[in-house]
């Protein structure tokens, strides 16, 4: 179990590689996001994107998956109040394979809650050609370690 005190300023934690698919791309767009580049070829190639390309929340439900797989399923994490900073800086098409890191630019006790750190970090995630395609800054709270008995 990871806690507060696990985490260092400028801590970089490596969150996992994902493949996207067109499938998974028109399923998610067909649910939350049903502009036409996420879900024709043909509109998505006629668009700013140039073929059909995943919706931002899409990209963003992704690089959830892979910090809660890594980091927050074996952590004591307490929930976030908020994202900054979200930019999606290029378009993800079927066939990316995406990579995510994590890395840790705050950390502080809680003046209001002694059992509870707050934990800022910058999420990125790359294509297979390095490009950065999305990036955040969260807030996170979670548990103190529990002292030793």
């Amino acid at each position: 179990m990871k806690y507060f005190e696990n985490f260092q300023v400028g801590q970089v934690i490596e969150l996992g590689s994902r493949q996207v698919t067109e499938s998974e791309i028109i399923e998610f767009a067909s649910e939350y996001d049903p502009q036409p580049f996420h879900l024709d070829h043909a509109k998505g190639k006629a668009s700013l994107f140039g073929g059909l390309a995943a919706s931002g929340w899409h990209t963003g439900s992704m690089l959830m998956r892979m910090l809660v797989d890594t980091v927050l399923n074996d952590a004591d994490s307490k929930g976030s109040p908020g994202i900054d900073n979200l930019r999606w800086y290029k378009p993800v098409f079927p066939g990316d394979t995406l990579t995510a890191r994590m890395t840790i630019l705050e950390t502080r006790p809680s003046n209001s809650r002694p059992n509870i750190g707050i934990i800022r970090y910058r999420c990125e995630v790359t294509n297979q050609d390095g490009t950065v395609v999305m990036g955040l800054v969260v807030t996170n709270f979670f548990g103190r370690k529990p002292a030793a008995v």
